[in-house]
């Protein structure tokens, strides 16, 4: 056995693995953030939704294009280049000075992770080349790329406390720049694979996500009819179905819808773009609640996630291996039941409720992201040819992300109008002055102007029980989604029937031809 060879493997697999929960990591650390970036920077819900959406947005747009152009121009130089520019934006958002600077960095952040994280799971590919070692090692950084979603609360919490809002971003500067060195020493050089760039998927794709993302956040606040939210929807739907269509009649294209032609494939696909649907949407809003309403700090809303991280900590090796002895279909069938199982759980406590009598829900939650991640990515490699990885890991990743938007946007939507008819129609019943309502949502962020008198306690309780209503029908509704796909996931990945026998006497080219 080569124990230098094996030595260097297992040092470019540590690399990707940091880089990789960096910036997953950025995904939800953020989240934590939010009251207190509501606060300095004077934004709404919607402003703070565009601040956790400008990343994931532009993250899930890009990453096809990081998949083509890693294969075309090599993937350790993309993903070095992504890495660069991740650890610029992170410094250009912790300098940020207003909310418009703040999400034009996070976009910044969101370039470079669309262009690194493709190239991640390919170079692993081609590192280990063992099948058993590279379910391993798909295990490690699949759990570590889970974590990253989950300890972030747990990590930003006290950071807020002790040194403010930017530190969430600072972090990852020296860490940046140590990954970057070590990138350039350890990480192989993948040969490039000529392949063109699909400009017309690029623009199609990015302008109907953005439009898409655009009109679920400001449709509550402006008003479905708006035109504008309006025009939003429906430049969406053409521009997306445009998209589908270029695909499909691509011979290399960006994102490979043919993927979902094989049930396993499509199974898994659904999978991940489900989870992060569900969980994203929770990650987003709970800092809120815990913040907002039940006037956590930063560092005690951050160490409620404990129990989450922890458990992924456990449940992300273990999904790997059951996914090598049982397939995909019983880890991701039995992760994303208990996703929506926590989830519909948390929707039954009040703002009011202990502590450790919801805590049962984020052990669920943990332990059904840790099951899901791996079989995940494992199920769609396996299914296409190695000159595909870059491309095969994108699309994961891609609907994995573009979940976790939809789930910010599509859940926000709910809660947010939610919240504020039920704040209306309480007000009105209560004799209140309804002027006070917008005023008093943004309390829930923590945002004040600076010639802004304090809301009446009477609407602060209001808008404290009408955030609580408002998300318990958010979570149910990622409940129910999660448990609907629960359903349909068991039904893709489920065991092929065998061939039935010849008939008695029949020939036996038939029978070849059955078989």
């Amino acid at each position: 056995m080569d124990t230098r060879n094996d030595r260097h493997r297992w040092q470019a697999l540590a690399t990707l693995c940091v880089t990789m929960f960096m910036a997953m990591l950025d995904n939800v650390i953020v989240n934590i953030a939010l009251p207190r970036i509501g606060r300095d920077l004077d934004a709404g819900i919607s402003g703070l939704q565009w601040v956790a959406e400008g990343y994931s947005l532009v993250y899930a747009a890009l990453l096809l294009t990081g998949g083509t152009l890693g294969d075309r121009y090599g993937r350790t130089r993309v993903y070095r280049l992504g890495l660069a520019l991740f650890t610029l934006g992170s410094a250009a958002a912790a300098l940020a000075g207003g909310t418009g600077a703040l999400v034009a960095a996070r976009m910044l952040q969101g370039v470079g992770a669309a262009l690194l994280t493709p190239g991640s799971l390919a170079i692993l590919r081609h590192v280990f080349t063992d099948e058993k070692e590279r379910a391993r090692a798909i295990g490690l950084w699949s759990g570590v790329s889970a974590l990253g979603l989950s300890v972030g609360p747990v990590v930003g919490g006290p950071m807020v406390d002790a040194f403010g809002w930017a530190s969430v971003f600072w972090i990852n500067v020296p860490v940046g720049a140590v990954a970057l060195v070590l990138a350039h020493r350890v990480l192989p050089s993948v040969a490039p694979r000529g392949r063109r760039v699909d400009v017309p998927g690029l623009v199609l794709s990015s302008a109907g996500l953005g439009a898409l993302v655009y009109g679920l956040i400001e449709g509550p606040g402006r008003g479905w009819t708006d035109a504008r939210v309006s025009a939003c929807g429906a430049a969406a739907a053409v521009l997306l179905a445009l998209f589908a269509v270029v695909e499909l009649r691509s011979a290399e294209p960006m994102l490979e819808l043919r993927l979902f032609r094989d049930r396993v494939s499509a199974g898994a696909l659904l999978s991940g773009l489900m989870v992060s649907f569900g969980m994203f949407g929770a990650l987003f809003f709970l800092p809120l609640m815990l913040q907002g309403v039940m006037r956590w700090a930063p560092t005690d809303a951050g160490y409620a996630g404990l129990p989450l991280s922890g458990v992924i900590v456990f449940a992300a090796p273990l999904s790997g291996r059951l996914t090598s002895r049982h397939g995909p279909r019983l880890p991701l069938v039995l992760g994303i039941s208990l996703c929506a199982a926590g989830l519909g759980g948390l929707s039954l406590h009040s703002g009011q409720a202990h502590y450790w009598s919801y805590a049962w829900t984020l052990v669920l939650l943990g332990f059904g992201m840790g099951l899901t991640f791996t079989p995940v990515s494992i199920a769609v490699l396996q299914r296409v040819a190695p000159e595909r990885a870059g491309t095969a890991s994108a699309t994961v990743n891609t609907l994995r992300e573009l979940g976790g938007v939809l789930g910010i946007a599509v859940l926000g939507a709910v809660l947010t109008g939610r919240l504020t008819g039920a704040l209306t129609e309480t007000l009105r019943r209560r004799g209140l002055p309804v002027d006070g309502v917008p005023h008093a949502v943004s309390a829930l962020t923590g945002r004040s102007g600076a010639d802004a008198a304090p809301a009446p306690a009477p609407v602060l309780a209001a808008v404290d029980a009408s955030f609580v209503d408002a998300l318990h029908l958010a979570l149910r509704c990622g409940c129910a989604a999660l448990a609907v796909t629960a359903v349909a996931v068991a039904l893709l990945l489920r065991p092929a029937a065998p061939a039935p026998a010849p008939a008695s006497g029949a020939p036996a080219r038939a029978t070849a031809g059955a078989a």
